[in-house]
């Protein structure tokens, strides 16, 4: 990939939810790069904002609204020099209005190439937080492809929330990964072809293989929209 690197379009990073999600992210657009040298890769500009309101308690509560903040991000972004963005947080996408208003730049979605790396599926399950599920954008874009969701009950994903806490806390140990498999096990019994890591935080302790159906990780599926069109828009 020599050569092309030069004109490599720069990606926009709304980074920060949370920073071990980012870096994952950053580490996954790095290893899907063909590079046989530093200035092979993509260039990137992130905004590793820990500041950014809790984006569940904003869904499912009165908590203080994202969208300012991540809009503002985004605005520091193209005006450094993005020339697109993205956002490794699934939740966060529930708070695009203001993104759209101060910027002119497109935003990559990663729950639209999430859902597209599914359409082989015809039910897929989906681990996400409590307020992405509420969000519902997982399921509307499943059901956009004509693939039927399959969510977790009312305590699973208090159970989910209680591990991505863990998680988000450093602990990514054996137990966690334990209990994040029996999760996604019991929404493969309800017939789902696939399980949808929608959470970036989820892929940190499941991972392809562990389970006997595919793990689609939305971390992954982001990197690899975002590495093809860096590339693609480049030429």
């Amino acid at each position: 990939m020599s050569g092309l690197s030069a004109s490599f379009k720069t990606v926009g990073v709304l980074g920060g939810m949370g920073p071990d999600a980012t870096i994952d992210f950053l580490s996954e657009v790095v290893s899907l790069t063909k590079a046989g040298c530093d200035q092979d890769h993509i260039p990137m500009l992130v905004d590793n904002n820990t500041k950014v309101p809790n984006r569940q308690a904003a869904i499912l509560a009165d908590g203080d609204d994202p969208g300012p903040i991540i809009g503002q991000m985004g605005r520091r972004l193209e005006a450094a020099g993005a020339d697109f963005l993205v956002m490794p947080c699934n939740s966060a996408h529930a708070f695009l209005g203001p993104l759209a208003e101060l910027t002119t730049i497109p935003l990559i979605s990663i729950i639209e190439v999430t859902a597209d790396a599914c359409n082989d599926c015809s039910s897929v399950g989906i681990l996400a937080t409590d307020g992405c599920l509420e969000f519902g954008g997982f399921q509307q874009a499943l059901r956009d492809r004509g693939i039927a969701p399959v969510v977790p009950d009312a305590p699973d994903v208090a159970g989910l929330m209680r591990l991505i806490t863990r998680i988000k806390a450093g602990d990514k140990g054996p137990e966690v990964q334990r209990l994040m498999r029996v999760l996604a096990g019991t929404l493969v019994e309800r017939g789902a072809e696939a399980i949808i890591a929608g959470c970036t935080e989820i892929p940190l302790v499941l991972s392809e293989g562990e389970l006997p159906v595919p793990v689609i990780s939305s971390t992954r599926a982001l990197a690899r929209a975002t590495v093809a069109a860096a590339v693609a828009e480049s030429r």
